[in-house]
């Protein structure tokens, strides 16, 4: 016997003890699939034969169940189910999460199962259990049916339940084998011409032929797309007829898919003798079907009530209902699905033109699908949470619009004339903002706070414990810039493993062991600037700020830390900086060649910033002055000392070689800091062209991005600078050495270092994503991070102990979060999603790591 159950349902195991559910279950069922009672009464008890505890188990059985089916796991209820108040809660649970519900009964002889409780030393109570289990479960065969399965099986015979064989069937609206491309259509109403057009504007050829049974439709694409219809394909439109006949060949032809609109479940009730209203264009549409025969007639009541509410497609990344659908409906199987991919949600209120008030609920939709809907004539299409609704109301004079997938890209044509008037008209938005940039106006904390765990394409799962969200909330909060801006935060760099190299703490040599170590062959030693770390956003105008960026008011860009907070508290310096920057981008043709009227770059601005700059000069300048005239008198005193005869041993020379490497520390930190009274007193150094509109360039070489920002930097070389590089074969000691002297060069005549970085901008080693950049900074730069006498022997001893682990780990998990963030925002996601990363690279900064590393 062949049962066929849906590949997501509840299934309810129907039968008094002894009838053989459990090993049925076993041996149909995986084991996490099956939720047991008398399991569940262990977990409770310890004892699975206690009934007096059944309530606490059952309690404990409702809430697993819950969870599986919350998750579209099947699951099966492993427990007697012979009342009918005893399977009603499981009926709850099914609607609840969108179930379909399935009853297999096992209507064994009372004998049978005597013998097998019998052969039980844990079933040892009286035949009488059975007997009234038998009969309350027969007394309901009557309205079993009623009560809500969808399928019901009985099993009367050991001999059938032996012989089952279990189907899992593919629900209908599983499509998620398809992964396109596809041509998303919105809401047609009979408008014929505008829906050939806008085929052929997509690039399908369409052709026609009259044959015996009237005219066929022939679609084709040569690519291989296919389109997908989101109902409401009749009603005041001109052509109804026609725009049915083209959509059913396509559909029966396979190059096509449509899921039911409201109108045209409507036009099937009325097709089906069902007693509907006749208005809001159905009149029209029945004076055109007069026109076509029986047949034809026939053929589109049955092509109607064949229509599936909604489509789950490539592998789950793309659902399309006519109405919409929350999340928690994707994929599921019941009333409420298909009314709410019908008609949408509504309040139970009419606005002033008599129609149902509209919950919006993409506002609070949070899946990872994109759901592509209609139903609502809207001016513009517009995205919201990863959804857009593409119905641009065409037959009352808008347009017929498509959506390209996976390329999300809009087609549209125009309507011909107005067929039809709306009830409620449509307006254009008076904001200025999108839907999406004034959803993004308010952040929800619950978006940002308490114990994460953000999934990324880098690093899988990157967690965030609740305490360092906490920190990184008051970061941005207080201190942070607009948070529209914010769209990236450079991650931490490591340094390289503590160098054996007499004197030095640091050296390139470790930097390119590590990478060949990790089978790495080539890298790109890139200038380490005495600056601090920018992001710049520039944008072409104030218009595309706000258009992209949904910032109004505040310019058009901003350069910003790597905390989030703007550099200048003097606003027309950034201006000013960003004016020559944009400048620059115009003369390098930038914004035709990446066909963009915006870019991210990650930068070093000297000198250390102002806030930096006063730094040092509040605080190192500070501790090094008073340290060298500390010094000072300390070595004067002992000299006089000395010249009187008191005996100081090797006193004197310790205290002139510390005020020596005083002096050195002030050198040291005077190459970091210099006045700035005007721009041209700035230097932006631009190293990784980060995103444009709609696409990264992470899988860029590192050269490409040195190569593309100095031609940027040639347009202005007074406030740009391109930063030198070289390139070591790390396969070749000559080339090795070659980095080497170069290092030594730029430390050499005081320069902080450089950085270390493999060619490809993410590069994957022996042991998985390799650090993005190692930094290798000269001594005299320590001697300003360490103290001044960092150098000397029993204090570089000691710090060559220093641990670099988890400063490591940090940086491969806020450079996937980095990467992360802009990747969400060049696909348009939600801002809640790319600052999910931001928050997240702010959270880590706060975990206890050496500041000096």
């Amino acid at each position: 016997m062949k049962i066929t159950i849906p590949e997501f349902c509840l299934v309810v195991l129907i039968g008094p003890s002894g009838s053989g559910k459990s090993t049925f279950a076993r041996t149909h069922f995986k084991p996490t699939e099956t939720i047991s009672s008398d399991f569940c009464r262990g977990l409770v008890s310890d004892d699975e034969n206690d009934q007096t505890i059944s309530s606490d188990a059952f309690d404990v059985l409702y809430y697993i169940a819950g969870k599986r089916l919350a998750l579209g796991k099947l699951t099966v209820i492993d427990a007697t189910n012979v009342r009918a108040e005893d399977r009603k809660r499981l009926f709850e649970l099914a609607r609840t999460y969108h179930a379909l519900a399935v009853g297999i009964v096992f209507n064994l002889p009372e004998k049978l199962c005597h013998e097998r409780n019998s052969q039980r030393p844990d079933r040892q109570f009286g035949p009488h259990v059975v007997h009234r289990q038998l009969n309350e479960m027969r007394r309901s065969f009557g309205s079993l049916r009623r009560e809500g399965f969808h399928h019901l099986y009985f099993l009367d015979s050991a001999e059938k339940v032996s012989s089952v064989e279990i189907e899992r069937e593919r629900v209908w609206n599983n499509r998620k084998d398809e992964h396109g491309p596809f041509d998303i259509i919105g809401d047609v109403h009979g408008c014929f011409e505008e829906l050939q057009t806008l085929l052929e504007r997509l690039g399908y050829q369409v052709t026609s032929e009259v044959g015996e049974q009237g005219k066929t439709y022939h679609v084709t694409h040569p690519e291989g797309r296919k389109v997908v219809f989101l109902g409401d394909l009749v009603d005041r439109g001109p052509a109804t007829p026609e725009v049915l006949r083209l959509v059913m060949d396509m559909v029966e032809q396979g190059n096509a898919l449509c899921v039911p609109g409201n109108h045209d479940a409507k036009l099937w009730r009325k097709l089906d003798g069902r007693n509907v209203q006749v208005r809001h264009g159905l009149a029209e549409t029945l004076e055109q079907m007069e026109k076509e025969s029986p047949e034809f007639h026939a053929r589109v009541k049955k092509f109607l009530d064949s229509l599936i509410s909604h489509y789950v497609l490539d592998d789950g990344k793309l659902v399309v209902a006519h109405a919409g659908l929350k999340a928690e409906m994707h994929g599921r199987t019941s009333r409420a699905v298909r009314e709410f991919a019908l008609y949408g949600e509504t309040t139970g209120e009419t606005d002033e033109f008599g129609l149902p008030v509209r919950y919006n609920w993409a506002a609070e939709y949070r899946g990872q699908a994109l759901v592509v809907y209609g139903h609502t004539p809207v001016p513009e299409a517009e995205w919201l949470n990863n959804t857009i609704n593409i119905d641009g109301g065409c037959v009352f004079g808008g347009k017929l619009i498509a959506l390209r997938y996976p390329e999300r890209e809009l087609v549209t044509v125009p309507a011909f004339q107005a067929y039809s008037d709306p009830v409620r008209p449509l307006q254009v938005p008076e904001s200025k903002l999108s839907a999406q940039q004034q959803h993004d106006d308010l952040l929800g904390i619950e978006d940002v706070s308490g114990k994460r765990y953000i999934p990324t394409r880098l690093k899988q799962t990157v967690a965030i414990r609740e305490e360092n969200a906490v920190a990184a909330l008051e970061i941005m909060s207080r201190f942070a810039a607009n948070p529209k801006w914010l769209l990236y935060l450079p991650p931490t760099m490591s340094p390289a493993e503590t160098s054996r190299e007499p004197g030095f703490l640091e050296h390139p040599r470790e930097a390119f062991a590590y990478y060949r170590e990790e089978g790495i062959e080539r890298v790109i030693c890139e200038e380490k600037h005495m600056g601090s770390r920018a992001v710049v956003i520039v944008c072409r105008d104030e218009e595309v700020a706000r258009q992209r960026f949904g910032v109004i008011g505040e310019g058009s860009g901003i350069c910003y830390t790597r905390t989030g907070r703007r550099f200048f508290e003097d606003a027309s310096l950034e201006a000013e900086l960003l004016q020559r920057l944009r400048a620059a981008l115009e003369r390098a043709n930038f914004w035709t060649r990446f066909e963009t009227d915006w870019v991210c770059l990650d930068c070093e601005l000297m000198p250390w910033s102002v806030k930096a700059q006063s730094l040092l000069l509040k605080q190192y300048a500070a501790v090094g002055a008073a340290s060298r005239a500390s010094l000072g008198n300390a070595v004067s005193s002992l000299r006089q000392a000395a010249e009187h005869g008191v005996e100081i041993g090797d006193l004197l020379k310790r205290y002139e070689q510390r005020e020596h490497l005083a002096g050195r520390y002030v050198e040291a930190y005077r190459h970091y800091c210099w006045p700035v009274t005007s721009l041209n007193d700035l230097k932006l150094a631009p190293f990784h062209l980060l995103a444009t509109e709609g696409r990264t360039y992470f899988e860029r070489e590192h050269t490409w991005h040195m190569q593309t920002v100095a031609e940027i930097c040639a347009q202005d070389e007074q406030v740009l600078l391109a930063t030198a590089y070289q390139v070591v074969d790390l396969t070749n000691e000559a080339s090795i050495q070659t980095g080497i002297d170069w290092w030594l060069e730029l430390t050499g005549r005081g320069g902080e270092g450089m950085v270390v970085k493999p060619l490809n901008f993410i590069a994957q080693g022996k042991h998985g994503l390799v650090q993005p950049a190692i930094k290798s900074r000269g001594p005299e730069y320590l001697r300003i991070i360490y103290g001044p006498e960092y150098s000397e022997p029993e204090y570089l001893e000691r710090l060559r102990k220093r641990g670099l682990s988890a400063k490591r780990s940090m940086a491969l998990r806020e450079f996937a979060l980095g990467v992360e963030a802009l990747e969400r925002f060049v696909r348009l996601q939600p801002l809640r999603g790319v600052h999910e990363c931001v928050f997240g690279v702010l959270a880590l900064e706060s975990e206890p790591v050496d500041p000096r590393l």
